[in-house]
C-alpha cells in the first residue's frame, strides 16, 4: 500500500463515507417528506433531540456512547409522535405543530441542562451544528494482507456502523414498500381504503427519519442533516414527475452531495493557498444549495428559464395567430391587404405587431409590401384554422354552455390558442355558421 493510500485511508475515506452516508439516507427519506410537506420535520427533530442527549450525559457521566445515542433517538421517536398528536387532536397544519413540539422540546433540554448542573456537556456550535466529521480519523494496517481484518475493522468508529445500518434500513424500506409509500403519500385515505394503514407507514416512515437524524447528528451536524432532507429530493423534483425516478435520482443528488462538498471542503482550498480546510458539512450544504439553484432555473420541464422561454415562444404564436386572424377576416371583408397601422391596433401595439410580422414571415404565412400585409397561400390555410377554431368555439359555448352570442367573443379568442386535438369542439352537423351569421372555414 503507497503512504498516498494509506494516508487517505487514514485521514479522509472516513469521513467521505460517514457525510454520503448521511446525505444518502436522508435524500432518500426526504422524498416523502418533501411530498408529504413536512421538509422541516429534520430541523424540528435536530433541536429536539438536546433533552435525549442530555439525559443520556446524565445516566453515563460520558459525552460519547450508546446512551447518548438511545437518548436522541428516544427524543426524536417522541418527537415524531408528539408532532402527530398535536397535529390530530389540535387541528392545526404539521408545520405548526413541528414548531410547537421543537421550541418546547428544545426549552426542555435547555431547561435540563441548567437544573441538572450539566453544562458541561459539549453542545457547541461546532458539535451540534457543524458536526464534527474531522475527528473520525482511523488508523488502518499498511499492507492489504490484514486489512480487512476483524480486529482492523473493530476499529472504525461506531458513527460508520450507525450510518451503514440507518442506510441499509432506509433502502430496504423504500424498496419493500414503494407502492404503500407513493399511495400514503399522494392520498392517505386511499391508501387506507386499499387496505394499507396510512398511518402505520407514516410512523415507520418518521421513524427513521428520526434514526438518520440522530445517526447523522453527531458526525455531521444538524445543518447538513437539514440540507440533505431537503435538496436532494426538491432537487429530483423539479427533473422528474415520476416518484420511482424522483427517488433515483434524490440518490444521486445525495451521492454528488457528498463527493463534491468533501472534495469542495477538504481538499480544494489546498489547492487554492488558503491556510486551512473549511467545514465540510457545511461544504456539502452549499454544494446542495447550488445543485438545487440549477434544477431550479435549467430544470427542463419545471426550470425558472424553460418556463420563460416556453412562455415567449406561446406568447409569439399567439401573436401570430392574431395576426393571421386578422388577416383572415380582413379578407373576407373584401381586403387583401391591410395596413400596418390597422394590424397594430388589432394586435395591442406595434412592438407585438412586429413579432407577429417576424414569426410570420420567417415561416412563409405572411408577405410585408411597404406598409400592407397580406396572407400567402399557405398563410391563408393556417389563418382558416385559427378562425375556425374560433368559430367552432362560439358555436360550442353559445349551443352546449347555453351563453349568449355577444358574450362568447372574449372567451373564444382565448380558447382558439389550445391546439390539442382532443379539447378541440367537433363542428355541429347542420351548422355552418358561428352564432353571428360568419362562414365557419372548412
Amino acid at each position: 500500500m503507497s503512504p498516498s493510500v494509506h494516508r487517505f485511508l487514514s485521514i479522509d475515506m472516513l469521513p467521505l463515507l460517514a457525510a454520503t452516508l448521511a446525505a444518502l439516507s436522508c435524500g432518500l427519506l426526504g422524498n416523502f417528506l418533501v411530498l408529504r410537506r413536512l421538509s422541516l420535520m429534520g430541523d424540528a427533530i435536530s433541536h429536539a433531540v438536546l433533552p435525549g442527549l442530555v439525559a443520556g450525559f446524565l445516566l453515563t457521566g460520558e459525552r460519547v456512547g450508546a446512551a447518548m445515542f438511545l437518548g436522541a433517538a428516544g427524543a426524536g421517536l417522541a418527537t415524531v409522535i408528539l408532532v402527530e398528536v398535536v397535529r390530530r387532536m389540535g387541528r392545526v397544519e404539521a408545520g405548526a405543530a413541528m414548531g410547537v413540539v421543537f421550541s418546547v422540546m428544545f426549552a426542555l433540554g435547555v431547561l435540563m441542562i441548567e437544573q441538572a448542573a450539566a453544562r458541561r456537556v459539549d453542545l457547541d456550535p461546532d458539535c451540534v451544528l457543524h458536526g464534527q466529521l474531522e475527528m473520525l480519523f482511523w488508523f488502518p494496517p499498511s499492507n492489504w494482507d490484514s486489512f480487512f481484518s476483524a480486529q482492523t475493522l473493530s476499529l472504525v468508529p461506531r458513527q460508520i456502523y450507525s450510518l451503514m445500518g440507518v442506510t441499509l434500513a432506509a433502502i430496504l424500506f423504500i424498496a419493500l414498500f414503494f407502492k404503500e409509500l407513493r399511495i400514503a403519500s399522494f392520498d392517505p385515505a386511499l391508501a387506507t381504503s386499499q387496505g394499507f394503514n396510512a398511518g402505520a407507514i407514516n410512523l415507520v416512515l418518521m421513524i427513521l427519519v428520526a434514526a438518520a437524524t440522530v445517526a447523522s447528528f453527531e458526525a455531521t451536524g444538524s445543518i447538513l442533516v437539514v440540507a440533505m432532507l431537503i435538496c436532494p429530493a426538491a432537487i429530483a423534483r423539479l427533473l422528474t414527475d415520476r416518484l420511482a425516478g424522483q427517488v433515483l435520482v434524490s440518490a444521486a443528488a445525495a451521492l454528488l452531495c457528498g463527493v463534491l462538498g468533501y472534495a469542495a471542503g477538504a481538499f480544494a482550498p489546498e489547492r487554492l493557498g488558503l491556510p486551512s480546510a473549511v467545514n465540510v458539512a457545511g461544504m456539502m450544504s452549499v454544494v446542495g444549495g447550488l445543485l438545487l439553484g440549477g434544477a431550479v432555473l435549467f430544470s427542463p420541464m419545471h426550470g425558472t428559464l424553460v418556463r420563460a422561454i416556453r412562455r415567449r415562444r406561446l406568447a409569439g404564436q399567439v401573436a401570430l395567430e392574431d395576426l393571421l386572424g386578422a388577416l383572415f377576416r380582413a379578407g373576407e371583408a373584401g381586403s387583401s391587404r391591410v395596413p400596418r397601422a390597422h394590424l397594430a391596433h388589432a394586435l395591442g401595439g406595434q412592438d407585438r405587431l412586429a413579432r407577429a410580422l417576424a414569426l410570420g414571415v420567417h415561416a412563409g404565412f405572411v408577405q410585408v409590401e411597404a406598409d400592407e400585409v397580406a396572407l400567402s397561400r399557405q398563410g391563408t390555410a393556417a389563418a382558416a384554422d385559427t378562425v375556425r377554431r374560433h368559430r367552432l368555439w362560439e358555436a360550442y359555448l353559445v349551443d352546449e354552455a347555453g351563453l349568449r352570442a355577444d358574450h362568447v367573443h372574449g372567451v373564444a379568442e382565448e380558447l382558439e390558442h389550445v391546439r390539442d386535438a382532443r379539447a378541440q369542439p367537433s363542428a355541429v352537423p347542420g351548422r355552418g355558421t358561428d352564432p353571428h351569421g360568419k362562414q365557419i372555414p372548412d
